[in-house]
């Protein structure tokens, strides 16, 4: 192989990276956007909200948590050895990270207790907020580095089984 077809190949691979990315955020919005219909459902009988939730939570919570897991263990310490001016902004991604998962148990709580639609409704609201931010300034600050990132991972152990 010449060193412009490794090159090439190379970077289709960093590439994949940021692409990686991009569809994992898509995968979890969907997730939630399901999420949140089935407790909004007016249809649904009562205390139905509460199941729905349980069988999408586990899920969804699994799938973002596995997601953030993923960054901080395999991703964001890449991250910073080859771009150490990135420090803060991991520092302040692993926050999210940690207030996500602080929503996340919040939400198991309600669901264990078979909260009502609006209260799980509150609690899926707040973590739709903090997600979405996350998400888009997660993307604004790390997509261009993720296309020339060296990392030799499996990409469900940067970004979670999805």
């Amino acid at each position: 192989m010449t060193e412009g077809e490794k090159m090439r190949l190379d970077r289709t691979r960093f590439v994949a990276w940021s692409h990686e990315m991009r569809l994992v955020h898509d995968r979890l919005r969907q997730a939630l956007a399901v999420t949140r219909a089935a407790v909004a459902d007016p249809t649904a009988e009562k205390g139905a909200a509460a199941r729905e939730l349980l069988l999408f939570c586990h899920g969804f919570c699994a799938a973002l948590t596995a997601h953030h897991e993923g960054e901080d263990r395999a991703l964001f310490p890449a991250i910073v050895a080859q771009h150490p001016e990135l420090a803060e902004t991991i520092r302040y991604l692993e926050q999210d990270h940690s207030m996500i998962a602080h929503l996340l148990t919040g939400l198991q709580a309600a669901v264990d207790r078979a909260a009502g639609p609006t209260e799980l409704d509150r609690h899926l609201e707040g973590i739709a907020a903090i997600m979405e931010s996350h998400f888009r300034y997660e993307e604004r600050q790390l997509l261009t580095v993720l296309e020339t990132l060296d990392l030799e991972v499996e990409v469900r152990q940067a970004f979670g089984p999805l």
